[in-house]
């Protein structure tokens, strides 16, 4: 199969059906493409913008007065003057005859939550939080599994004005304190243990750890889910009426974690009504979510992943929730017994069904499967349309953490191309760009976003002159938005995504910056230095190499490289463990003494070393010469 192959057209019912026709045709200006739709969608931001809070019917107890106000990129702002609440829109679309969330986990069997049972919840634990004190812009953070009680304390928070955070159990302590305490919160949700692989992890040790780590808590409940103990219904116990504090358009939602390269993840702000928004759009247009939808995707809460799928419960559907190591076999199976309509996932998984010889089960429900995290190769599709489903609607996406969104993605009116992300989504103005600016067509560049969107961040936690945000962003192209992917868009519209162009490690979903995983690996006696690359091979499959420098005398033997996973496992994350180690003289530095990371993974997916890395910038340029002859023995270049 060839990248751009034809694969799957939608059918003229499926177009007619479609949510986003309906949009356009409403719109009674004569768009007979998407191509033209999405034009007018990034060259008229106020006009796109505002039909969409028209069609969607967002309801605000005091009205904006005009769409967008300051234009500039950061800085731009929109819906002034709008009151709103993105909780109240969640319960706007609650349907008697169908759930809210559909769950299972490794301790819990399939269960349903209806619409009345999450409402009476989020009062309770609202009420609760009220009674330790919580009030609008108080921080509220999670140390949760991705389960319902998880889902009504986020929109128990949204509903007080409480600033949202969570992470997944399995990460370190050190990786949770690295993100918490920036944000100085007041009250610490937490489990006491979660089951993943067959195994129970306690955690109440970590919890304990947390809170001496994080001196601005007051107050933490523990949930019982592996059964160990905690206090959360004695603490959001009784009746609790729900009511929805109205909140300006840029009142904080919730903070994301996205990691750079060095210095502690950014704290990531984002608003209300942008996501409420953005959420709308990718939910009911892009996706095309209905209340007789269930919308699953693989997500732990440490991921932005979990934030969007709460989303689809603006389009009225019903979410489905699932905790526990993601099986190539049971995954496909819990879609089956759970009826999915839209089985969302990543690169990564695909790649593990492939390699397991995976033949999944009848799907007569699943309509559209989503892919992220990674780009999807060409043999990826190919794979789902020969063993998953010949007529499903595969949409592979690409965004960020950093706006909480798919930039690239999923279009119901688009036919679907091997290799390729159908379309640019509306008001995202995506672009490749070059060195110097210049618009590619056709040719890899920097993916670039030349126009604001609702949802980018309002800030970043503890930035006040805004410096961090900017370097993040728009130091490169001041005033457009860098995001750090290589990107084609092809001649047709659609993309390819080619991974990060900078040196952040992106494993299924959840990115940690280098730095982190140095500080794990490097905190040992044995190990001097370290450089850890995430290579993506042509199957679509990662490789993450560790390469350590060890004390003189010491040998790379296999307990060494068991404390090290260990390290890294429990300061970082489970999806962080390298795939191997390997023991190396020296690590390839600048002359500024940085770690030779970007140009390192473009020689190790086949890229001309003298094309990459200039000797003659480097303070030791003979540490180069191991990696050539390793690029020279592994078969990794990309497409």
């Amino acid at each position: 199969m060839r990248e751009g192959e034809l694969l799957w057209e939608p059918s003229a019912a499926a177009k007619e059906r479609a949510h986003m026709t309906g949009y356009m045709r409403g719109l009674g200006r004569g768009f007979e493409t998407y191509d033209e739709l999405w034009r007018w969608s990034v060259d008229d931001l106020e006009g796109f913008w505002g039909s969409l809070w028209d069609y969607c019917e967002v309801q605000a107890s005091r009205p904006y007065e005009l769409v967008l106000g300051n234009h500039e990129m950061p800085g731009a702002e929109w819906f002034r003057g709008a009151e709103l609440s993105y909780a109240e829109h969640v319960f706007r679309m609650a349907a008697e005859d169908r759930p809210a969330i559909v769950h299972a986990s490794e301790l819990r069997e399939l269960s349903e939550l209806s619409w009345d049972d999450l409402r009476e919840q989020v009062g309770r634990i609202a009420t609760g939080l009220r009674r330790l004190g919580v009030e609008r812009g108080d921080r509220v953070v999670a140390y949760m599994p991705n389960a319902p009680e998880t889902v009504a304390a986020f929109l128990a928070c949204a509903s007080i004005g409480a600033i949202w955070s969570s992470a997944s159990p399995e990460f370190g302590a050190p990786t949770v304190i690295d993100r918490f305490r920036q944000i100085e919160p007041k009250v610490l949700l937490a489990v006491d243990g979660y089951r993943f692989g067959g195994k129970d992890f306690d955690r109440r040790d970590r919890v304990r750890e947390l809170e001496r780590a994080i001196p601005s808590l007051e107050r933490t409940v523990l949930l019982r889910y592996l059964g160990e103990g905690g206090d959360w219904d004695e603490v959001f116990s009784g009746d609790g009426e729900l009511s929805f504090e109205q909140l300006p358009f840029d009142h904080p939602l919730w903070v994301l974690y996205s990691s750079g390269t060095t210095g502690l993840p950014k704290a990531i702000v984002q608003g209300q009504g942008g996501i409420l928004l953005e959420h709308l759009k990718k939910s009911r247009l892009h996706l095309d979510l209905s209340p007789e939808d269930r919308f699953f995707w693989f997500t732990t809460t440490g991921w932005m992943m979990w934030n969007f799928l709460v989303g689809g419960l603006l389009a009225g559907s019903t979410i489905v929730l699932y905790d526990g190591q993601p099986d190539p076999t049971a995954m496909w199976r819990f879609a089956a017994e759970a009826g999915v309509s839209c089985f969302g996932t990543s690169a990564g998984f695909i790649a593990a069904c492939m390699k397991a010889w995976v033949e999944p089960p009848e799907l007569p429900t699943l309509r559209s499967i989503g892919s992220t995290g990674s780009p999807l190769p060409v043999e990826g599709f190919e794979w789902v349309y020969e063993h998953v489903k010949r007529d499903v609607w595969l949409f592979s996406t690409s965004g960020g953490t950093d706006l909480c969104t798919a930039f690239v993605g999923g279009t119901p009116l688009l036919p679907v191309c091997a290799g390729e992300l159908q379309g640019r989504c509306l008001g995202a103005n995506v672009e490749a760009w070059d060195e110097e600016g210049r618009s590619l067509i056709g040719e890899v560049g920097e993916l670039v976003i030349t126009e604001p969107m609702p949802s980018m961040p309002l800030f970043l936690w503890n930035d006040p002159d805004g410096e961090r945000y900017r370097s993040s962003y728009f130091d490169v192209y001041p005033g457009v938005w860098r995001h750090g992917d290589w990107i084609k868009i092809t001649p047709s519209g659609g993309a390819v995504i080619y991974g990060r162009s900078d040196s952040t490690i992106n494993r299924q979903g959840v990115r940690m910056g280098t730095s982190e995983i140095y500080s794990a690996v490097e905190a040992l006696p044995e190990v001097i230095d370290s450089l850890v690359i995430d290579v993506q091979r042509a199957d679509g499959e990662g490789w993450m190499p560790l390469f350590v420098v060890l004390r003189d005398d010491v040998p790379l033997h296999d307990e060494l490289r068991s404390r090290i996973a260990h390290r890294v496992r429990e300061h970082c994350s489970p999806r962080h463990v390298p795939d191997e180690v390997v023991q190396i003289e020296e690590v390839p530095r600048t002359l500024s003494g940085k770690k030779l990371e970007v140009p390192l993974k473009k020689i190790l997916m086949g890229a001309d070393p003298d094309a990459v890395a200039s000797r003659d910038s480097l303070a030791n340029p003979e540490a180069l010469d191991f990696f050539t002859e390793l690029a020279g023995r592994i078969v990794s270049p990309t497409r």
